[in-house]
């Protein structure tokens, strides 16, 4: 490959549903309402990935539309916006921006969009909306970029006010479903959000500002189970993988800032831990539930010699909230 590899975007277009959706405005959930922002996802597919009748990279980026236009009627809500108040969905059907872009080099040329950081820049990969749509109002835009090796890199940007990691992979698992013929999704959707009780308190917010730090690290399965080993003797009972590796790594950082806290300072992990078991006698169906389902766990410590994490004794109103659905 000669020089740099670039990235040629056609105007956005905008997919309405395939058919008459409902209209409306749909309240969002308590868990929905502690969450925002955008997130960014790439999936990528090389040629040996795509259907022998979707060879054709012209007619694979014909079905990926149709797929979503199809997957906006059952997932009507997706079609629409997000309320100024940040607070409901306005059910307008106006349908997801989806972008074409072609990609002046082969997968192969970047390392498969594996290597970290990216060999070509996520942004290029990504959508962005018109000038007219409001970027916190979008639920979701999605772009195809063609590869000269046939291959192709498909950018998400979706709500997390409207669904998870979860949820998303559910609604593209139908848009696939329908691209490939499908007469209906395999998983008929459920929003349901009304069903979902608040908590007995408010949930905690979600950190609004985040100072990100990557890390690649390979942790040995040795590793890991030398320290579930290790927890095991000393509490005499098991702890999961998540468990371990928490720890370890609370602990690490944690002793890498001992220096500059001081002796009374609290420390803190956090992180979303899924609650879609505790919704089973809620919803109609959950597995189809595309909503958030997730609630933020946090455990603190203020001494650090005490700065050990065990997830059973974590401090959180989730637990309580669970209890509810019992």
């Amino acid at each position: 490959m000669a020089g740099k590899p670039t990235v040629a975007k056609s105007p956005l277009a905008l997919i309405p549903p395939a058919g008459p959706t409902l209209g409306g405005t749909l309240p969002l959930s308590c868990i929905d309402k502690t969450i925002a922002g955008l997130v960014n996802i790439i999936q990528v597919f090389p040629p040996s990935s795509l259907s022998a009748a979707h060879d054709d990279q012209g007619a694979a980026v014909a079905a990926m539309r149709s797929g979503f236009a199809r997957a906006l009627v059952p997932y009507y809500p997706v079609a629409g916006r997000v309320t100024p108040s940040g607070l409901a969905v306005d059910c307008t059907g106006e349908g997801v921006w989806f972008v074409e872009a072609a990609a002046s080099c082969a997968l192969a040329d970047v390392d498969g969009l594996e290597a970290f950081p990216l060999l070509l820049p996520g942004e290029l990969l990504l959508p962005r909306p018109p000038p007219c749509e409001k970027l916190e109002g979008l639920i979701l835009m999605a772009q195809a970029t063609r590869f000269t090796c046939g291959g192709f890199a498909v950018g998400i940007t979706f709500s997390h006010t409207v669904f998870h990691g979860y949820g998303a992979a559910r609604f593209l698992t139908a848009v696939g479903e329908l691209a490939r013929g499908l007469p209906a999704p395999s998983v008929a959707p459920v929003w349901d959000l009304h069903a979902i009780p608040d908590p007995p308190s408010p949930p905690p917010p979600f950190f609004a500002v985040v100072t990100e730090f990557r890390l690649v690290k390979d942790i040995s399965a040795e590793s890991i189970e030398r320290v579930k080993d290790e927890f095991k003797q000393a509490a005499g009972e098991g702890c999961s993988t998540f468990d371990a590796v928490t720890a370890v790594v609370f602990k690490c950082r944690v002793l890498a800032l001992a220096g500059a806290l001081p002796d009374g300072a609290e420390v803190r992990v956090s992180f979303p831990a899924g609650t879609r078991h505790l919704l089973r006698d809620v919803l109609s169906a959950v597995d189809g539930y595309y909503g958030n389902c997730v609630y933020l766990g946090c455990v603190a410590r203020t001494r650090r010699a005490d700065v050990v994490v065990v997830e059973r004794q974590m401090p959180w109103d989730g637990l309580s909230w669970g209890r509810m659905y019992a």
